[in-house]
């Protein structure tokens, strides 16, 4: 939503995006941002950004998210950077400066039961399996198991907060479903 003016900033700076996301700015009439790299499903596995980042990131175009999801792998920090693959809820610090609970509200009250990372994490886990994979959910237990195979310990989620230690178990709890399956090569 903010790549536009984020872009004015860094003017310099490469945007990578999903496939689609040009098209959906450009018919929305948003900002005009030149996309460096567009990851797209068909040719996935060959996508590159450049030498410098690529040295220094994996990535994942997770296809079969619902939202095309981008998770990225800062190797040096073990920082696994991601919008909604998995949530961390409640998101305690994204509200401690607005003056509200993170937990107001009926339905943030709701949504946080539902989508976190305590205990068995069941509810996401099914969140993830009925929902936000059964698109293409063969391609998502392929991403899951890839981005199983990276070396990370810290997740900085979009919605939640960050993970700062032991986030390889935690990706493995809430993604055991779509790990195991890709193992069974479902």
């Amino acid at each position: 939503m903010f790549v536009g003016p984020w872009h004015a900033e860094y003017p310099r700076a490469k945007v990578l995006g999903p496939e689609g996301l040009p098209e959906k700015r450009q018919k929305q009439k948003v900002d005009n941002v030149p996309f460096s790299v567009i990851f797209r499903a068909k040719d996935k596995e060959s996508v590159r950004v450049d030498p410098e980042f690529d040295s220094e990131f994996d990535y994942e175009f997770v296809d079969g998210h619902a939202n095309k999801e981008l998770v990225f792998n800062h190797k040096p920090d073990r920082t696994l950077i991601e919008a909604d693959l998995l949530f961390n809820l409640p998101a305690t610090e994204q509200f401690s400066k607005t003056g509200e609970s993170a937990t107001s509200g009926i339905l943030t009250r709701l949504f946080a039961s539902l989508n976190n990372t305590r205990g068995s994490a069941i509810w996401q886990k099914r969140f993830i399996w009925y929902g936000i994979s059964m698109g293409n959910r063969s391609s998502f237990n392929k991403s899951m198991a890839k981005i199983n195979g990276w070396d990370f310990d810290r997740i900085i989620p979009c919605h939640g907060d960050v993970i700062e230690s032991n986030g390889k178990g935690i990706f493995q709890k809430v993604m055991e479903w779509h790990i195991d399956a890709a193992r069974k090569g479902q």
